[in-house]
């Protein structure tokens, strides 16, 4: 930064991301649905205004600009990590894995701790698959049948497997959020794993007390099957291979070769289907990738132009400290999430301002990448309207506002995250520093 940046030349530098989340709000209000408006066409539509912005500058030179920091290497990385991540969820789900992983968790359920149990069966699940969602979908329907069996509260026990489904969706080393955090922050899944587990830890125990204390629901799932549990090995691997430190590349890379090898010789996958299995999953990432691309490159152009500078020279006007910045990380991602309705992308958006505080005030990557996720996973664990939230009250027949009162879990993890902040650990941040 040369020198003092004035107010009208930051928010000018800032508009194309205003514009954008403005955009998407008030025409996702518009619709009454914030799923109504495609991400990408909210992203292509503030990138094509971004044009705008940059002075002095020819009509291919400002391509350029957006390109360039579409085609950086981290983000290069990043669409990586989704091709191989798609890759690997499909394959898994397609020779058995996410089915014996359901059956797995809901056999161990005590017909006296149902509650409990099935927070904990969420929890497996989602760590193991990487996906609120998935797993929202596969146990609402068990959750729903389990609270009119026993006369139980349905919103009570479907607001047991959504929090359940954040624990895993914050952790899992597969999960998008997880990918985007760690990217965005420049760390280590696992040094991120080892930052966040002394937040959702914690809340996921006290949750379990909370659960624990609740008056007793006698019950057992009925027909779940046989448990396959050669099938859940290759989630085992990936958590295993991550933490030992393996690159995540190689380790999705290995991880569907030996799902797509299982399931060949299991039976339950042919080579041929394999290869489709590894297509749909890729295209099903195709979305996020294009997403991060416009992004990325709507990014570069508001840091170019001086948007991040003047946003560090404002927050350092107001005698910024460590632990401002961190609120100031969770403040962000937590704002940016209510408008967008997607952790994914509000980590996306808010990353690079984080990652340029972190750089700033001496804040581990590995800290500053679990802040945002946990913090994201807090903010979309109590919207009304987010994916999650709709497909489970969808699936249970009741009213998304009816689960919000019993959402203990983000409600406990909220409050974990920001006793993190407020009493920082200390760290080592050797390991886990981020370049410019």
């Amino acid at each position: 930064m040369n020198g003092p940046i004035s107010s009208k030349k930051g928010l000018l530098a800032l508009s194309p991301l205003i514009v954008f989340l403005l955009l998407y709000l008030f025409l996702s209000l518009a619709a009454d649905d914030f799923y109504a408006v495609p991400l990408t066409v909210a992203f292509l539509a503030a990138s094509l205004y971004s044009l705008f912005i940059m002075q002095g500058l020819s009509i291919g030179k400002r391509f350029e600009r957006l390109a360039e920091g579409a085609a950086s290497p981290g983000v290069m990385q990043m669409l990586w990590i989704f091709i191989l991540a798609g890759a690997f969820a499909a394959t898994a789900k397609q020779m058995g894995a996410i089915d014996a992983t359901i059956r797995l968790a809901l056999s161990a359920v005590p017909p006296g701790f149902v509650l409990s149990s099935l927070f904990l069966a969420a929890c497996f699940i989602s760590l193991a698959t990487g996906t609120s969602v998935g797993t929202i979908a596969a146990l609402v329907p068990i959750a729903g049948s389990m609270a009119e069996q026993t006369g139980s509260n349905a919103a009570m026990m479907v607001a047991i497997v959504v929090g359940g489904a954040y624990f895993g969706d914050n952790l899992s080393f597969i999960s998008d959020t997880t990918i985007v955090a760690t990217q965005t922050q420049g760390c280590e899944m696992k040094d991120k794993f080892h930052a966040n587990i002394w937040i959702a830890l914690p809340a996921a125990l006290i949750c379990l007390a909370l659960y624990a204390c609740l008056p007793a629901v006698n019950v057992k799932p009925d027909n779940l099957g046989e448990v396959f549990y050669p099938a859940i090995i290759p989630y085992i691997y990936i958590i295993v291979a991550a933490l030992c430190g393996m690159n995540v590349l190689l380790v999705l890379a290995t991880a569907t070769i030996l799902a797509g090898l299982m399931g060949i010789f299991s039976g339950t996958l042919t080579p041929f289907g394999w290869l489709k299995a590894m297509n749909d999953g890729i295209m099903g990432m195709s979305e996020l990738i294009i997403v991060t691309l416009l992004a990325a490159g709507l990014m570069q152009v508001i840091r170019q132009a001086g948007g991040i500078d003047w946003l560090m020279q404002l927050f350092n006007s107001r005698r910024g400290s460590r632990k401002k910045a961190e609120l100031s990380m969770a403040g962000m991602v937590v704002l940016t999430d209510f408008c967008t309705a997607n952790n994914t992308i509000a980590i996306l958006s808010v990353g690079p301002l984080a990652r340029y505080l972190a750089l700033r005030y001496d804040i581990p990557a590995k800290r500053a990448a679990s802040i945002l996720d946990t913090f994201s996973c807090f903010a979309q664990g109590i919207i009304p309207y987010g994916a999650q939230m709709l497909i489970a009250s969808g699936l249970a027949l009741i009213d998304p506002l009816d689960i919000i009162p019993y959402l203990y879990y983000p409600y406990i993890l909220g409050a974990a995250a920001l006793i993190y902040i407020i009493i920082p650990r200390k760290e080592c941040n050797s390991s886990t520093s981020i370049s410019a």
